[in-house]
């Protein structure tokens, strides 16, 4: 069935377009974008009013299947995106099994074949996560991979890194760096600072995420090898990201709408859904995301979206880290950033929609035509409150919750169809 938009403001960051237009599809496809389409259509959608843009890709989520369905699966992951205008998503490999062989990355694919977003796996770096031998990165780029990460273990061994670099940059995958030293961060739980000592808890120094961030971006220029920096969240490593790209595409990196809105006094409350892992930061920290945001020095927003199952949450000392994030992303960063006049909309397609993909090297993030008829279409003004019981995803951990963000998805569509309605 082929869809045409009519009169919505489309943003097409990729085709440096933007203004009033419609959008014909057609077999999956973007058939024509332009002015006045008056070709006919199985159905027509009055978009008055609403704001058009490329589906929005989330190169960085995890989806805990296999092995934790309890807490997320790969349906109602993509249940979760789409309902925020995401319709590609790369899950991460902690999983279990981790994705560390073709097999494994076929199950996802498979699964994700009844899915409604597009579901592009990250294989490890290393056998089990284990730092100790490198996959093989032919084997997990045949089978479907995009990328490979050991998220969550960072690889320790920097020799071993910068071999991964390298033959995985031959297989045709980006290596994306969880920055962190464990031996630094010593079982703290929450950001290091005033918060956590007045509460009494251990804290996570910021150097572990600091000094990872060097040693990546020092390899990867002496190598003259991509790494790409996730959930960049430390004022420092911004700097570090900044000095970094004199080396060009060498160094991309990421950062998630609550490293630059919420700071650890939301941690005075005790409640675990305000921890994650890199943790909430500070004012300071906040303000130096934000522009690196706003300047192109940071290169995608993605949510890292972590769902855990309320009993794993309830402890605020012992319960994992991690918060969803599919739902609100894009409303979050238009409340933050948009609606106060750091940003344009055209910058905010490129974060979201063009440079992840770009990255990942997968297709989509415009309205040429020919293109995968993959769109979010958004009232741009419409005012909501994240209630944790409406969202979609299995788990409800969301540190956004009971905050009012101005931008609500009112429709998605993937592959020429139309799998999201807000009615």
């Amino acid at each position: 069935m082929d869809i045409l938009l009519k009169n919505g403001y489309v943003v097409d960051a990729a085709n440096d377009f933007e203004g009033v237009a419609d959008i014909l599809v057609d077999k999956g496809r973007i058939v024509k974008c332009a002015p006045g389409i008056t070709e006919p259509a199985d159905k027509v959608v009055d978009c008055t009013g609403k704001t058009i843009i490329p589906g929005i890709c989330d190169m960085h989520v995890h989806f805990r299947d296999p092995g934790q369905t309890h807490k997320e699966d790969i349906i109602t992951g993509c249940e979760a995106a789409v309902a925020g205008g995401v319709t590609a998503v790369a899950c991460m490999p902690n999983t279990v099994p981790v994705v560390d062989n073709a097999e494994t990355v076929k199950y996802i694919i498979e699964k994700a074949k009844g899915a409604k977003a597009r579901v592009y796996p990250i294989g490890c770096i290393t056998k089990g996560q284990n730092g100790e031998e490198l996959c093989n990165y032919n084997e997990l780029k045949a089978a479907g991979c995009v990328a490979v990460s050991d998220d969550g273990k960072p690889v320790l061994n920097a020799r071993l890194l910068a071999r991964a670099m390298v033959k995985a940059h031959y297989a045709g995958l980006r290596v994306i760096s969880h920055c962190e030293d464990p031996q630094v961060i010593a079982g703290g739980i929450m950001n290091s600072g005033e918060v956590s000592k007045e509460l009494g808890v251990k804290g996570m120094h910021r150097i572990s995420e600091d000094i990872s961030t060097a040693r990546e971006i020092v390899i990867a220029g002496d190598l003259e090898m991509p790494i790409h920096i996730a959930h960049v969240s430390t004022s420092t490593s911004m700097l570090l990201v900044r000095l970094g790209a004199r080396y060009g595409a060498m160094v991309t990196s990421e950062t998630a709408p609550h490293y630059f809105m919420l700071t650890d006094e939301k941690l005075r409350l005790r409640d675990a859904d305000y921890r994650m892992n890199p943790p909430l930061r500070t004012e300071d920290d906040v303000t130096a995301i934000t522009e690196g945001v706003c300047d192109g020095t940071i290169d995608c927003i993605v949510t890292d979206h972590a769902p855990h199952a309320p009993e794993e949450k309830a402890d605020f000392e012992k319960a994992p880290n991690g918060v969803v994030g599919l739902e609100t992303s894009l409303a979050a960063t238009l409340t933050a950033l948009y609606h106060r006049g750091k940003i344009t909309l055209k910058r905010i397609v490129r974060l979201m929609c063009v440079n992840p993909r770009k990255i990942l090297g997968i297709a989509g993030g415009n309205f040429g035509e020919g293109e995968p008829a993959d769109i979010t279409v958004f009232d741009i003004n419409e005012e909501w409150i994240v209630d944790p019981e409406k969202l979609h995803s299995k788990s409800k951990n969301t540190c956004f919750k009971g905050m009012k963000l101005k931008g609500r998805v009112k429709m998605t569509i993937v592959d020429g169809k139309i799998v999201y309605e807000d009615k």
